[in-house]
């Protein structure tokens, strides 16, 4: 009996000796630990692939946009989908940059699915932000300063300007009170090349953006129902939880069913 027992555990000791000692060239464990390592990598290559492939195809920065306001404002977008704030079949992105010349088209609204630029136009500012560029910023009721960040468009409706569209800050503390500060964008006799010529600049709103009366119907029409608006300007103490790159990064890296990398 002991010499039998004595054999099993030589049998069992070799057999684990045997188990221990064999490596597969290619194992479940090896390649879970290969996918890990290389998933970061791979999803900072596609935000970066993404990103300048949009700006590049949509020529972008012929038109005068810069990429880093591109990149800030796109990973806005991204992210605002990523929390479900945004459809998935939304793929409209309207980008104002204040930190340009009211006498520029600094207002661009961009079809991301397509890679194409839909309109780029004059926009004017609040008319206690600052002259030509806005040098002041301000969430406050009855400041009359434009609002930095991003917003989603809502419905649209007939007011004191005629056809306007509702917007909702998604930045608390930049943005946030935009309802209440009655934000929407509307159009203005006063955004014209006219208006430029006679006092160097754009006339300036309450703080919402406005556009000219001849552009107002395609803006509304391209950007209304929930979609993407950043307003970017000179200013360093704007933050935003959309602007966490790595989220962005992540997001796309998953592919949601191939709507993005597919395009890449």
């Amino acid at each position: 009996m002991k010499r039998h027992f004595g054999g099993l555990t030589c049998i069992l000791l070799i057999l684990s000796l045997t188990i221990i000692s064999w490596k597969p060239a290619h194992s479940s464990t090896s390649k879970h630990r290969s996918i890990k390592l290389s998933k970061p990598l791979a999803a900072t290559q596609v935000f970066e692939q993404y990103i300048e492939n949009v700006y590049d195809s949509a020529h972008l920065q012929e038109s005068g946009l810069t990429y880093n306001v591109f990149r800030q404002a796109l990973t806005g977008y991204i992210n605002l989908k990523a929390s479900e704030k945004l459809p998935q079949t939304n793929a409209i992105l309207t980008i104002i940059d204040f930190s340009r010349s009211s006498c520029e088209k600094r207002m661009w609204i961009i079809d991301v699915a397509n890679k194409n630029l839909v309109l780029n136009t004059l926009v004017a500012h609040g008319e206690r932000s600052g002259e030509d560029i806005p040098e002041r910023f301000s969430d406050k009721v009855d400041s009359r300063e434009s609002s930095l960040g991003f917003y989603l468009t809502d419905s649209e409706y007939f007011g004191d300007h005629g056809r306007a569209l509702k917007l909702d800050g998604m930045d608390p503390g930049f943005n946030g009170n935009a309802r209440k500060r009655a934000i929407v964008l509307h159009s203005a006799n006063y955004v014209c090349q006219a208006v430029i010529d006679v006092h160097g600049r754009l006339g300036r709103s309450f703080g919402c953006p406005a556009v000219s009366p001849e552009v107002i119907d395609q803006v509304i029409d391209a950007i209304r129902d929930k979609t993407v608006l950043f307003i970017s300007g000179n200013n360093d103490h704007y933050h935003s939880k959309y602007l966490d790159e790595d989220l962005a990064a992540n997001y796309l890296a998953k592919g949601m069913n191939g709507a993005y990398t597919a395009s890449l």
